[in-house]
């Protein structure tokens, strides 16, 4: 079954599915990448991820590198769209859109994407069974075939000082962060990345769900973990990043169809 998928996965990257093509203008790249955030956006109010005014997601401009787009303050994730978004500089500037910047998610996402070329998007939530799980201060365990994903590609940050309104904490995050997809943030939430829209939201919505399957299991009994090689080896395979972007699809297209008004 690995071979099967490992192939379907290299038909998909020789087609040319992935989020942008060379031959595509940075004002359709911006577009795209804009379309994605506010349908990531309201699929996260979907599934249930907001909390009040906290929750970020950003996306790198294709042309400005060291700006980013991101939510507004104080606007619910179920009703966002296109024109809502905010693009920031690294210095925290509001170049256009209107609305409030939040300084937890200027602190959080400047430094990352500061930090991390390799980023064009991250995510970060206040959800219910990340927050839960951050707060046990551990990494998941390859309990599910879903969790592998997240295999020695995560780490705890444990060092919270309260809501991250200091540069200096946002860098420290960055530097946690590392080579990985996500992050836990103890006594805080979750985070992700990814090369788009698409990837560092799925790694949220299927690292909140992971979160969820360990709680559960762990109040029923003492799970068995997946043995380090078959964990290594499912992560190579739905952990990648095309599998990331893949795995988004669906639900993208489910919220556009339920709600084309986030485009607008």
């Amino acid at each position: 079954m690995t071979n099967v998928n490992n192939s379907i996965i290299m038909n998909m990257d020789a087609a040319g599915l992935s989020e942008t093509t060379a031959d595509q203008s940075p004002e359709m790249v911006r577009l795209e990448r804009k379309q994605k955030l506010a349908a990531a956006l309201r699929l996260f109010g979907k599934f249930g991820f907001d909390e009040g005014v906290a929750g970020h997601v950003t996306v790198r401009d294709p042309e400005r590198l060291d700006h980013f787009w991101v939510n507004p303050m104080g606007k619910s994730f179920k009703q966002m769209s296109v024109s809502d978004l905010l693009l920031v500089d690294h210095t925290g500037a509001v170049v256009e859109g209107q609305g409030l910047l939040n300084g937890a998610a200027f602190t959080i996402h400047s430094r990352i994407h500061m930090a991390h070329p390799r980023i064009t998007a991250a995510a970060h939530a206040h959800s219910v069974y990340g927050k839960s799980w951050s707060s046990l201060g551990r990494l998941l365990d390859p309990i599910t075939q879903d969790a592998c994903a997240f295999y020695n590609d995560h780490v705890v940050f444990d060092d919270f000082t309260g809501v991250v309104l200091d540069n200096s904490e946002g860098e420290r995050i960055a530097a946690a962060l590392g080579p990985h997809k996500a992050a836990i943030l103890q006594n805080h939430g979750l985070l992700t990345v990814g090369e788009s829209v698409d990837e560092a939201a799925w790694w949220f919505i299927t690292m909140e769900r992971c979160c969820q399957a360990q709680l559960l299991a762990e109040a029923a009994g003492t799970p068995r973990l997946i043995k380090p090689e078959y964990a290594t080896q499912t992560r190579e395979t739905v952990g990648s990043t095309l599998a990331g972007w893949f795995s988004f699809q669906p639900l993208h297209d489910v919220i556009l169809a339920e709600q084309p008004e986030l485009l607008d």
